[in-house]
């Protein structure tokens, strides 16, 4: 016989079960003085830093939708069994090693006394707003050299949210030249980054202690940083497991950046960036320029998608992900 109780308790469960998929994950944005606590669905996913003790805006740590770290916590916290190297490396951030002679990547406190070191210091907070779908930060912020001469400004707009279980910040950077001119130099030492954690890093001579999961493949299939490093691609993956989970992190490239598809960065010690600029590092030529000059007033526009993503690069469907985001598969 036909249990119309049993149904209404099936159908019941079920609407409860995909409720959180249909209302879209809750994002709550919190500014407590100098940084803003980002959470989705009341856990953590990350927090952004721009105080003035920081030398450059960064977020620290990411996190999988689980709760996973998938980040160094060096230098903003001590974890035994992490390298501590780099200590510019901070959480994920956007900075470069060469702007009119100007080291904006290799800038903390600590590495001033080596070379013509800037800062990348807080101009306003715009936007702070979040609803069920997304956290939106806008700021803006003033590159200057050691002299305190402005170079360039910067427009950032950051955007938090979950999309198919997995968490996911957008960058849209607009740089303006206040100099005439600014020249952003041709260096591998930048540009927008990721420092991985430690077990997802890729088994290399420094590793020691802490098991290494990690492997780069970008949209290529290239793997390993042997085959990836100073090579273009629209997309790269750095991913392995941390407690037996399975885990990543893309960066995709938007192709209206400049020079897309991006270089990359990307070495198997952590190191996880997307760099037009350094050519004649990334093909041993020192023949090539891969510089760009700007005269005052004029613009460069950077965007970039974050996915923090459950399962290796297989498994997170990249490409058709990249299309979706960018419209490249329409073009």
């Amino acid at each position: 016989m036909f249990d119309n109780g049993a149904m209404i308790r099936t159908l019941l469960l079920w609407f409860l079960a995909v409720l959180p998929a249909v209302l879209g994950a809750d994002v709550l944005l919190e500014r407590d003085g100098d940084r803003i606590a980002v959470s989705i669905d009341g856990q953590p996913f990350t927090t952004f830093y721009f105080g003035s003790d920081a030398t450059k805006p960064y977020l620290h740590p990411l996190r999988t939708a689980d709760g996973t770290v998938v980040t160094r916590g060096y230098p903003m916290e001590q974890i035994a069994g992490e390298q501590q190297d780099h200590p510019h490396h901070r959480g994920a951030w956007f900075s470069h090693g060469d702007v009119n002679g100007v080291d904006f990547w290799a800038n903390e406190t600590s590495q001033r006394s080596r070379g013509n070191k800037g800062t990348i210091s807080l101009n306003a907070i715009d936007t702070v707003q979040s609803d069920e779908d997304q956290g939106v930060i806008e700021a803006s912020f003033d590159w200057k050299g050691p002299g305190g001469g402005l170079l360039v400004t910067e427009r950032r707009m950051m955007a938090f949210m979950r999309d198919g279980g997995d968490n996911i910040v957008d960058f849209d950077i607009v740089l303006m030249a206040k100099a005439d001119p600014v020249l952003f130099g041709d260096t591998k030492e930048g540009t927008f980054a990721v420092r991985m954690a430690t077990e997802l890093e890729e088994q290399h001579l420094r590793a020691r202690g802490i098991p290494r999961t990690g492997r780069i493949v970008n949209a290529e299939g290239r793997m390993t940083e042997a085959n990836a490093w100073g090579k273009r691609s629209a997309w790269v993956d750095y991913s392995g497991s941390i407690s037996g989970k399975p885990m990543g992190v893309a960066i995709l490239d938007h192709p209206d950046n400049p020079k897309h598809p991006s270089y990359w960065h990307v070495r198997g010690y952590g190191l996880f960036a997307a760099n037009v600029f350094g050519e004649h590092d990334f093909h041993a030529d020192e023949s090539r320029d891969g510089s760009i000059s700007l005269a005052k007033g004029d613009k460069l526009r950077f965007r970039y998608r974050v996915i923090i993503h459950s399962g290796r690069t297989a498994d997170a469907n990249l490409q058709s992900r990249f299309e979706a985001w960018s419209g490249s598969g329409s073009r």
